[in-house]
């Protein structure tokens, strides 16, 4: 499942030089990955009062041209990986049909205490049933 996500750039995104900031991929990131976990019927809200956290491990973003304050970009996500240990999410951002950047994220199933745990069957199943090949 790819799922597409609209990102207006707001002016505070922006560096002097009136382009995006890199640091505002990486918000954009979480919230298309929130989404998404949403759309598979696993809101986050729920899976941490559960006691299932997701952090980031590794992350990884290619810039290939730049977003401007009121551009209007869309952002897809997908599963790449799902893992009992481990899940990655793809990203791509684009502006009119030509890609700004790539991304990538990993993330390791932990507990409230940060311990690394295998993911519950339940979620794993759901994850893995959504997995883009």
């Amino acid at each position: 499942m790819t799922l597409r996500h609209p990102i207006r750039v707001r002016y505070a995104e922006t560096d002097q030089m009136g382009i995006v900031h890199h640091s505002a991929y990486v918000v954009w990131l979480e919230e298309g990955r929130t989404v998404l976990l949403e759309a598979l019927g696993l809101p986050y809200h729920r899976l941490e009062a559960s006691g299932l956290f997701f952090p980031v491990v590794a992350l990884e973003i290619r810039y290939f041209r730049p977003l401007r304050y009121g551009d209007v970009a869309t952002l897809e996500v997908w599963l790449e990986e799902a893992k009992s240990r481990k899940v990655a999410f793809g990203y791509r951002v684009e502006r009119a049909g030509e890609r700004a950047a790539l991304g990538r994220t990993v993330h390791v199933p932990q507990d409230e205490s940060g311990r690394a745990i295998r993911m519950p069957r339940d979620v794993l199943v759901k994850l893995q049933a959504a997995v883009v090949t």
